[in-house]
C-alpha cells in the first residue's frame, strides 16, 4: 500500500525519473518552452522552482548546486545570466501550466510548461491592453471620435508630407547640377 505517499514517481526507477527530470528542466531552461504531459509538467515545475529561486543569488555555491541538479553547463550559464535577472522581482510562481488538449495517440493530457517573464503574448499583450483601456473609456460614442481620430491622423500625415516636400525638391536639384565627369572611368 502507498498510504501518505505524496510523490508522483511517473511510472519509472528513481535514477530514470531523476535524469527525465534533469532533462526536461534544462530544456526548458534553454528553450523557455516545452510541450508535454500534464503529469510531467507538474513533476517538473516542482523541480524547477527551487533551482530558479536558487538562481538569484549567484554564488559559485548556488551555482554548483543548481549544477548538481541539471548536470549541463549550458543550462545553468543561462538560468543564472537570462533567467535570474528577469525574475528577480518575482517572490515564486516562474513558470505556468496551460493545457493544449489530448494527444492522438494515447489520449494523454497534453500542457505546455513556459516561464512568465518569458512569454510575450500575455507581458507585453496585457500591458497595452491595460494602456489602451486606461487611454480611452468605452462609450457609444467612441465610434464618431475613432473616424475624427482617423481624419485628424490623415491630416497630420499630409501636414508632415507638405513640410518634406521643399526639402526632397532642393535635394532633387542638386543632384540634377552635379556635373559628369569621366574620373575613374576607362577610356
Amino acid at each position: 500500500m502507498r498510504h501518505n505517499k505524496n510523490f508522483n514517481h511517473l511510472g519509472r526507477q528513481a535514477g530514470h525519473r531523476k535524469a527525465m527530470l534533469s532533462n526536461m528542466a534544462s530544456s526548458l531552461i534553454l528553450h523557455k518552452r516545452i510541450q508535454t504531459t500534464v503529469a510531467k509538467a507538474k513533476a517538473v515545475q516542482k523541480f524547477i522552482e527551487p533551482l530558479v529561486t536558487k538562481s538569484k543569488e549567484d554564488t559559485t555555491h548556488s551555482r554548483r548546486v543548481v549544477f548538481s541538479y541539471l548536470k549541463q553547463k549550458e543550462a545553468v550559464t543561462e538560468l543564472f545570466r537570462t533567467i535570474a535577472p528577469k525574475i528577480m522581482e518575482r517572490p515564486g510562481g516562474y513558470t505556468r501550466i496551460l493545457k493544449t488538449g489530448f494527444r492522438l495517440g494515447d489520449g494523454a493530457d497534453m500542457c505546455i510548461i513556459e516561464f512568465v517573464d518569458f512569454n510575450e503574448t500575455y507581458t507585453f499583450g496585457r500591458e497595452a491592453a491595460t494602456v489602451a483601456t486606461e487611454a480611452k473609456p468605452k462609450t457609444r460614442r467612441s465610434r464618431k471620435k475613432s473616424t475624427d481620430a482617423a481624419e485628424d491622423a490623415t491630416v497630420v500625415a499630409e501636414k508632415k508630407a507638405a513640410k518634406n516636400a521643399p526639402k526632397a525638391a532642393a535635394k532633387a536639384s542638386a543632384a540634377k547640377g552635379a556635373k559628369k565627369t569621366n574620373v575613374g572611368k576607362k577610356m
